[in-house]
């Protein structure tokens, strides 16, 4: 049984409107990782969306990397171990930092669903959070994917599904 989600959603940014139904869709997205990885405690999560300037920021200052990036995981746990807020006995998993500008952006380039990318950007950075890392490549780089996608289709958004609604003349 999959004890309570507590997912803390804030908007930083003003330069993309947010569609209606993304929060609940991450909300979603964050238990169905969690759920997939039978991720036992009452957790906690934070999104933030932010725009391009604030992330390159966030990059630089916490990376050394001086360039704008689409999504950044900051884990608060380690080796499974995660810090509790007292108030709600929930494990506090971390943060994550969406450019919403960039998940907008890379949705148009890949030829899917703004709700697509940052669902998809979200499972990846959920999986960050739960200690996965696919920097060095190889077999963990394949298994984060794997999972990436696994959440994707549990989500109705199957890789290369689109949902660009054509006028269909009968």
């Amino acid at each position: 049984m999959m004890e309570k989600v507590r997912v803390v959603i804030k908007n930083s940014q003003k330069a993309v409107k947010v569609p209606t139904g993304t929060r609940m869709l991450l909300r979603r997205c964050c238990n169905a990782v969690l759920a997939l990885e039978h991720f036992p405690h009452p957790a906690e999560i934070s999104i933030t969306f932010v725009d391009e300037e604030q992330i390159h920021t966030l990059n630089l200052q916490h990376r050394g990397v001086d360039r704008a990036t689409d999504v950044l995981s900051f884990p608060l746990g380690e080796n499974g171990e995660y810090d509790v807020n007292p108030e709600n006995g929930a494990c506090l998993l971390g943060d994550i930092v969406l450019n919403i500008s960039r998940v907008s952006w890379q949705a148009e380039e890949f030829g899917h669903s703004f709700q697509r990318e940052i669902a998809y950007l979200t499972a990846h950075s959920m999986l960050h959070l739960l200690g996965y890392d696919h920097e060095a490549g190889g077999l963990e780089s394949v298994r984060m994917r794997e999972k990436e996608e696994e959440v994707m289709n549990q989500l109705g958004l199957p890789r290369n599904a689109r949902f660009k609604t054509d006028v269909q003349k009968s």
